[in-house]
């Protein structure tokens, strides 16, 4: 029998021979490295014919182990040929013993203690441990030699050939891998004898095979990997002791770690998802060692602890069969995750919190969310909504649709539904506990999770079962004829049982009326989100609104209106998300309902909201024949505003088809102007708007059949009083369309109109007193006119006017189009004839100008009509003319106008109707007309003067060019709406090239900063296009905004947010260089500091490149000057910091050169305005008292004066006195000298060295001055005295 093989330490280990050990080792090991190649070769042969030719069990002989053994050890010096014959043989040779195991497993069973069968056996173990070990040993030296050969190729710079000896390892590891990794398949417990094999074995296996795993460029080879993965799993590890301590090692790796290696960070995330999916109990007891990694800097750490939280609280706490005990603890330990998870919510990193969302998500569709989190969970989700990351806001979106889609409190989610079920079922747990008050949500599930015996969630479960038996709970779909049962259901409060289930179901009524108000609640985001620059915004916005529809939240329905104008939106995946949800909302396979959802819509629209509609509705309408049942009240219950809403779609289907409206025109007549319009006025509007888009033949037929009834109609429709106030103007504008667009002369009408329009005003019976009335009305006429009957009259005629306009235009089209024609034909007819004359003849009209002349006189009649509409400039003043010098004079007289605001703005839109017709009378009132706009009292009037102002920038430019700033003063106008249509109509006129940009943009750029959030974003979204035209005209405006708003009085704040976004909008690099230089000019053309802080700030939001910031290092003169200021040098630092960042190894140190240099120059700046400070404060010192000298010089003077008229016997005393004084205001000299400096505190808070006196000094010459002073005065009495007793 062979000695026995044990796995030794090293390869080498197999030489140390110990002494009375029976083991396998080298005994004559052979040194391949000294053979030649022919004898190398020859000795691989005869190894491998042996290996092949005897049996599997030869490896045991002592002669062949020895030289295998030294092939393996001298492996690296083998040829390919070589290595090839050594591997083959190996590995073909375990191959086949895998199978023999397997058989002597079959052989060995009853024969367990017979001793040829044991030494079989021993055999066996003894070949497979040999085989196993050399082709380990094999790789390992393989991969040692590989990545010794890898780092010889990196070190050398130029390319070699692959040495001769290289051969294609690859395959030939992961075939041996493979093999090595079946091996351990086979019944091991037999050829080791226990359950547990040979320990030196199988470590020696796994140590290795980590060691390869660590290996990067090893699990590029997906064979490899496999085989790896295979050897991995393939460890018996029932009791999970290997996963612990890879649990272990991961929660003792120091955070900071994986923040560098990101790669290994996703890695071990995955791992430890994967671990927590298969094995949840047992990473559960582990979870401990890895919570302190929240804490941690890498997100994607987080991110799969988040993970691993999220798989536990769904798999590692169902034990149903557990004692009362072990449930309290699981309970307690998945409520303290669930509320990590929920703080997790607050995570710095958006990938983390969007994470965290969908561990929710996940949660919520497993229904492991009890109803105690729901509502905290729906709240978080709720305040997520507004987070600054899109893919948090994704996350919430789909985690507040998944709630609803699995909510435990039924299939209809209305306020109303649940404060009245819950309001009968209080009064029923009052009944049943007459001593005790009904406690509130929290109150009531904290009450169940005390009394469950910490199981917080035993109670909830009987809540939902309790919520279930009441409410069927909804997943996918809500049926709209669910409400009629539960209306039912309301009404009826059945017994639910004892006292306990009552108060249960109380609890959680009240929280399904929590999570009803909290989804409510988020309404007014979901608008904003609506109108977000992101698409996934608004795509999930549109899904989360579509589920609250068919959960019945209170406010969806209103939400989804303003879902519809974002059909025209230009990304496809909006167009596509509104399409698909108006479709899934709106269209039934039964036609009256769908024509029912589509008239409610249109009900109740605005503007947008119907032209969305007309745009989505248009495929549908054409194949509901419904609508004409509603619209003509064929259908039981319909009311008139149905009717209306119906007619209202019918009108949009018209626009694409026109003959739509042709079969019910008697119908349009009879209801829409009939006793139905009394009872829903609009319906009359309505139906003006049907007859203008009838089709061509239709209109033929209309006035054929029912022209003048029709026309009669529109006439008492304008004239008459039977429509209230507010809706008459919007009818009589559509009944003053449908006249002119079916009306043959519609001029001959709107004259009667008009006629019968002022008799109603000024009771005016003749026609030829019309002008006599208008010229002698005065304020007292005015007075005895009501206020309404003038404001519909000006009204009509200003809208005739601008009708007739209109009219004039589209004949003037008509004629051109019919000469366009004209012509075709007869150049086809002359082509037939005489093709070769047809281009001389047109080559000799137009030298002599005969289709010019044409056109001349076409545009000369056309204008001639338009002047003659208020005929300014001819001498016979027509109908409406006459009209105009008494529109003029009556918005003129402001006391009358602020007496009557309602008239002031029918006047007002009336004289901009007026200015728009004619030319003349617009430069005859552009006066007034900016008057009115910047004093008006109302901002409906200043707001319909701005918008006037548009329309005249575009009709008559060179007349409004001089008022362009009076026009960028209503961009500060107080009222809000005239901002915002100020901002509108500035931005039509500039990006449209109608006015010139230059000059006042700067009251534009404070727009960005406007209180309101919609003229705030109108300006961004003007400057986001307006640097789209040409190269970008910010980029030539910035300069000048720059110097304009640096010089009003504007908050810091708001400034640098203003040019944060405009030179945000420069893309272009050279544009930012020329910019660099522009802005460092500046610094030398300004000597406030206010403004070197701005224009340093201006300069660090720049992006700057290379050539930019040589520019800013060779333009340092300009701006060396202000580096003295701290909050500028600041500015030049974050330049600097930005530079580094991105900038090469040259240029990176020029600019640290160049940081030197500022940093000496701001130290200089700062030692020379200290230096200067001192100064002049020294300077000032020293003035004060030369100024307090010079007073007592002059003081003496005057006495010496007086004293020159005393007694001659004094004389020689004021000259003594006199030198005294010298002499002792010298020494007051020499004391008041400056003798050390101390630290002043100047305004600003800087310190500066200040001059100090001695104030001992200067007190001794103030006593030497007085002495004098009092001498002085002593001998001035005294002389006094001497010269009156000499008078005596």
């Amino acid at each position: 029998m062979a000695p026995l093989f044990v796995f030794p330490q090293s390869l080498r280990s197999l030489e140390e021979e110990q002494p009375g050990d029976n083991r396998l080792c080298a005994q004559n090991p052979i040194d391949v490295a000294s053979l030649r190649p022919s004898e190398l070769e020859e000795f691989v042969k005869g190894v491998s014919f042996d290996l092949s030719d005897k049996e599997l069990f030869c490896i045991e002989e002592q002669d062949v182990f020895d030289r295998v053994y030294s092939l393996v050890l001298g492996f690296s010096n083998l040829t390919s040929s070589c290595k090839l014959n050594l591997v083959e043989s190996l590995r073909s040779n375990l191959s086949v013993l895998l199978p023999n195991v397997d058989s002597l497993s079959r052989v060995s069973q009853g024969h367990d203690d017979d001793p040829p069968v044991l030494d079989r056996v021993a055999s066996h173990r003894n070949a497979f441990k040999i085989y196993t070990f050399f082709l380990l040993n094999i790789v390992l030296a393989e991969e040692s030699n590989a990545s010794a050969n890898t780092n010889l190729k990196v070190t050398t710079s130029t390319r070699k050939k692959q040495p001769l000896h290289s051969w294609n390892w690859e395959p030939q590891r992961g075939r041996i891998l493979n093999l090595i990794a079946n091996s351990l398949e086979v019944n091991l417990d037999l050829l080791f004898g226990s359950s547990n094999p040979d320990e030196n074995y199988l470590s020696f296996i796994m140590k290795n095979t980590f060691s390869m795993l660590e290996n990067p460029s090893l699990l590029k080879d997906s064979e490899t990997k496999d085989a790896l993965c295979h050897l991995l799993g393939l460890r018996k590890n029932a009791d999970g002791t290997l996963a612990c301590s890879l649990i272990r090692e991961i929660g003792r790796t120091n955070p900071k770690a994986y923040v560098k290696d990101t790669v290994g960070a996703e890695n071990v995330g995955r791992f430890l998802v994967e671990l927590a999916d298969r094995l949840p109990k047992l990473i559960s007891t582990n979870i401990g060692v890895l919570v302190p990694h929240f804490g941690g800097e890498s997100y994607k750490i987080r991110n799969a602890l988040v993970g691993v939280l999220g798989k536990l609280v769904a798999k590692a706490f169902k034990d149903v069969e557990a004692e009362v005990s072990s449930k309290s603890v699981h309970l307690r330990t998945k409520q303290a995750m669930l509320e990590i998870l929920l703080e997790r919510c607050r995570d710095v990193s958006a990938f983390t919190r969007s994470r965290v969302l969908q561990v929710w998500a996940e949660l919520c569709e497993e229904h492991s969310v009890s109803i105690g989190f729901w509502n905290e969970v729906a709240a978080v989700a709720a305040g997520r909504l507004e987070d600054k990351s899109a893919l948090v806001r994704k996350a919430a979106l789909n985690l507040l649709i998944m709630m609803l889609q699995h909510n435990p409190f039924g299939p209809q989610l209305r306020i109303a539904s649940f404060e009245a079920t819950l309001e009968q079922y209080k009064k029923k747990l009052n009944e049943l506990e007459p001593d005790t008050n009904v406690q509130s949500v929290s109150d009531g599930l904290q009450s169940d999770s005390d009394t469950s015996g910490g199981e917080g969630e035993v109670d909830n479960a009987n809540a939902e079962e309790l919520a279930e038996k009441h409410q069927e709970s909804l997943t996918d779909s809500c049926l709209p004829h669910l409400e009629e049962k539960i209306a039912q259901k309301d009404s009826l409060v059945p017994d639910v049982g004892n006292l306990e289930q009552t108060r249960a179901l109380v609890a959680s009524l009240e929280a399904g009326l929590r999570f009803s108000k909290c989804i409510s609640a988020t309404m007014p985001t979901l608008v904003q989100l609506m109108a977000s620059s992101s698409a996934t915004d608004v795509e999930n916005t549109i899904l989360l609104l579509m589920r609250c529809k068919q959960f019945q939240i209170d406010g969806a329905e209103e939400c989804l209106r303003k879902m519809l104008p974002l059909v025209f939106s230009q990304d496809k995946s909006i167009y596509e998300a509104v399409e698909n949800a108006f479709i899934t909302i709106y269209v039934r396979k039964s036609p009256a309902e769908t024509a029912k959802n589509l008239l409610n819509l249109a009900i109740d629209s605005n503007i947008g909201d119907l032209a969305a509609l007309e745009f989505l509705s248009m495929p549908w309408c054409l194949k509901i024949s419904a609508l004409w049942d509603f619209f003509c009240f064929n259908i039981s219950g319909t009311t008139a505003e149905q009717s209306r809403g119906a007619l209202s779609v019918l009108c949009m289907a018209a626009k694409s088809s026109t003959g739509v409206l042709g079969s019910h025109l008697q119908d349009i007549i009879d209801i829409g102007f009939g006793r139905w319009a009394k009872v829903e006025p609009l319906l009359a509007r309505t139906a003006c708007i049907a007859i203008q888009r009838l089709s061509v033949e239709d209109r033929k037929k209309l006035l054929v059949s029912n022209g003048s009834r029709v026309f009669g109609i529109l006439e008492s429709l304008i004239t008459g009083f039977l429509l209230p106030e507010d809706i008459w103007y919007a009818a009589a504008d559509k009944a003053i369309g449908a006249i002119y667009t079916i009306h043959p002369t519609p001029e001959t009408l709107a004259a009667d109109i008009v006629k019968k329009s002022f008799s109603s005003v000024f009771d005016c019976s003749e026609e030829h007193e019309l002008q006599n009335d208008i010229d002698s009305s005065s304020n007292n006429d005015l007075a005895a006119v009501q206020v309404s009957k003038l404001g519909r009259f000006l009204f009509v005629i200003s809208h005739i006017a601008m009708n007739q306009l209109l009219y004039i235009e589209s004949c003037v089209r008509k004629i051109q189009k019919q000469k366009t024609k004209e012509k075709m034909v007869t150049d086809v007819q002359n082509g037939g004839i005489k093709p070769s004359n047809t281009p001389n003849d047109n080559n000799i009209n137009a030298e002599l100008g005969i289709a010019a002349s044409e056109d001349a006189i076409l545009d000369t009649l056309s204008e001639r009509a338009e002047q003659e509409i208020v005929s300014s400039g001819s001498s016979e003043k027509n109908l409406i003319g006459l009209c105009a010098p008494f529109l003029s004079k009556l918005c003129r007289n402001f006391s009358l106008m602020q007496k009557y605001p309602v008239l002031q703005a029918s006047g007002m839109l009336a004289l901009c109707r007026f200015m728009i017709i004619d030319a003349n009378f617009c430069d005859a009132n552009l006066q007034l007309l900016f008057t009115v706009v910047e004093s008006a009292p109302s901002e409906t009037v200043r707001s319909n003067c701005t918008i006037a102002l548009g329309d005249l920038a575009v009709r008559f430019p060179n007349l409004l060019e001089p008022w362009t700033e009076n026009m960028y003063a209503r961009l500060r106008d107080p009222s809000v709406s005239v901002r915002k249509n100020a901002v509108l109509v500035l931005s039509h006129l500039i990006l449209n090239d109608m006015m010139k940009v230059k000059g006042y943009i700067n009251e534009m750029t404070l727009c960005l900063e406007d209180e309101d959030e919609r003229i705030s974003n109108l300006a961004k979204l003007f400057f986001h296009e307006l640097s789209k035209k040409g190269s970008n005209p910010v980029y030539n405006l910035l300069p000048d905004i720059l110097g304009k708003l640096s010089s009003q009085n504007l908050r810091r704040e708001s400034f640098c947010n203003i040019m944060q976004f405009l030179i945000g909008s420069i893309k272009k690099e050279k544009q930012m260089e020329a910019l660099v230089e522009k802005l460092c000019n500046r610094f030398s053309g300004v000597t406030d500091v206010r403004q070197w802080e701005y224009i340093s700030y201006c300069l660090s939001q720049l992006s700057f490149a290379e050539k930019g910031m040589k520019k800013l290092i060779e333009s340092f003169k300009t701006y060396e000057h202000v580096l003295s200021e701290d909050s500028v040098m600041d500015h030049f630092r974050s330049i600097i910091n930005k530079g580094k960042k991105f900038a090469k190894p040259e240029l990176k140190l020029c600019i640290e050169e160049f940081e030197d240099k500022l940093n000496k120059f701001h130290v200089e700046k700062k030692e020379q305005e200290v230096t200067a400070r001192n100064a002049q404060i020294h300077q000032q010192k020293v003035e004060n008292v030369e100024r307090v000298v010079r007073s007592g010089n002059e003081g003496e003077e005057f006495i010496n004066a007086e004293d020159e008229v005393i007694d001659p016997s004094m004389e020689g005393m004021p000259q003594s006195m006199n030198e005294a004084t010298d002499t002792k205001f010298d020494d007051s000299d020499e004391y008041s000298g400056v003798s050390s400096e101390v630290i002043d505190t100047e305004p600003d808070g800087t310190e500066v060295q200040s001059p100090k006196y001695i104030t001992k000094g200067t007190s001794k010459s103030r006593a030497k001055k007085s002495k004098i002073k009092d001498h002085k005065r002593s001998i001035s009495a005294s002389s006094g005295r001497n010269i009156k007793s000499k008078q005596r």
